[in-house]
């Protein structure tokens, strides 16, 4: 993992931004690098593992106020095998348990449509810049959209 971001569904202002220094000593891939931009010489400038992971379930812990979060995700499928293995990892457990939720598949049950899973991206807001915190801004901006239209209150939502 490079690097994650963490946004609110309440409020998608409050963001967190993790850049973790690598846990590997070499490259790693090159296509995941050209889609962030980051070079593994920048990585190497980030904090440590540890740190980043403490200071982001800090983040979450505060913003839930106790509660249990759920992350949603444009594909937990790939994110959330990363972020849960950093969570065991550096944390001992993932402050979100052990499932994430897809937004796509949300709205495809929402509008009776299974094999249509990509129509909620165009109520992002925020483009879709592969910097993890305008991802995650854009994705908490159409699920509060998709959430409005299934009549469910965004403000009970960390």
């Amino acid at each position: 993992m490079i690097s994650f971001g963490l946004v609110s569904v309440a409020n998608p202002e409050l963001d967190f931004l993790g850049e973790v220094f690598p846990v590997v000593q070499s490259a790693g891939v090159a296509a995941a690098r050209d889609a962030c931009g980051i070079s593994f010489e920048t990585q190497k400038s980030y904090r440590s593992p540890d740190e980043v992971m403490k200071a982001a379930a800090g983040w979450l812990n505060a913003l839930a106020d106790g509660k249990r979060i759920t992350i949603w995700s444009d594909n937990p499928a790939f994110d959330w095998q990363f972020w849960n293995w950093y969570c065991h990892k550096y944390l001992g457990e993932n402050p979100a348990g052990f499932s994430a939720r897809r937004i796509g598949d949300l709205d495809a049950g929402r509008r009776k449509d299974p094999l249509n899973a990509n129509a909620w991206k165009k109520h992002r807001l925020t483009k879709h810049t592969h910097n993890p915190v305008d991802d995650a801004r854009g994705n908490a901006e159409a699920l509060r959209w998709i959430l409005d239209q299934m009549g469910q209150p965004v403000s009970q939502q960390p």
